[in-house]
């Protein structure tokens, strides 16, 4: 199965890369890209509430994935495993990308491997909370 898979990483915008056998996607890459941007800004538009700066760019978004099918599977983190709104991120995140047109299925995945710490803060998050450690 073909899959574009975007990685986050602190202060490096993620890569689309193809992980399929040597082959890219069956979507076009000009649309490819497109649906990518508009995932990454759907997930800008969900926030934390106990912090002012969105998800993706705290780097609770370990992972994307869209498959051939467009469904999208997304692994994410929390700040703290005991967030008050564990129950609560992984259906705003859903519906935050299902609005995305192009987008089939949406599957999101709480994980906690890596923890997360402040260094997968975007630099634009951390002039945000004016965090430069």
């Amino acid at each position: 199965m073909d899959e574009t898979t975007l990685e986050s990483a602190p202060d490096v915008a993620p890569d689309a890369t193809s992980s399929g056998e040597g082959q890219g996607s069956a979507i076009p890459q000009e649309e490819l890209d497109r649906i990518t941007d508009d995932i990454i800004a759907a997930l800008k538009t969900v926030y934390d509430p106990e912090i002012p700066v969105d998800i993706y760019e705290l780097g609770l978004i370990y992972r994307i994935d869209i498959d051939d099918d467009r469904t999208v599977d997304i692994d994410m983190t929390l700040t703290a495993p005991g967030c008050p709104v564990a129950g609560e991120m992984p259906g705003w995140v859903e519906n935050a990308v299902s609005t995305v047109e192009g987008v089939g299925d949406v599957r999101v995945r709480m994980v906690f491997d890596p923890p997360w710490d402040m260094s997968r803060m975007s630099d634009e998050a951390r002039v945000a909370l004016d965090f430069f450690g």
